[in-house]
């Protein structure tokens, strides 16, 4: 019981942490579909003004937005152990 009172909140008495999910994930969801909404208007607003060549760059932007919140996605599922997101 002594060993036990000196552990923070949410660690195993070896050390570990029993959330699985990290906060570096969890910001990159957050931020990455923040970001992905105001990526999706710019580029909708460069098609309608013409302006192709932002639209294009809004584009490559959304995959990169889309890839890194895969990938923190199949983090979070890799540490949890199990293959479903979410």
């Amino acid at each position: 019981m002594g060993a036990e009172q000196n552990q923070p909140e949410g660690v195993t008495p070896a050390g570990q942490p029993e959330v699985r999910t990290t906060p570096r994930d969890v910001v990159h969801l957050r931020l990455g579909s923040f970001a992905l909404v105001g990526i999706v208007v710019i580029g909708a607003l460069g098609l309608l003004a013409g302006i192709t060549w932002l639209s294009v760059v809004m584009a490559v932007l959304a995959v990169v937005v889309v890839v890194d919140m895969v990938l923190a996605l199949r983090r979070q599922s890799r540490a949890r152990g199990t293959t479903e997101a979410g």
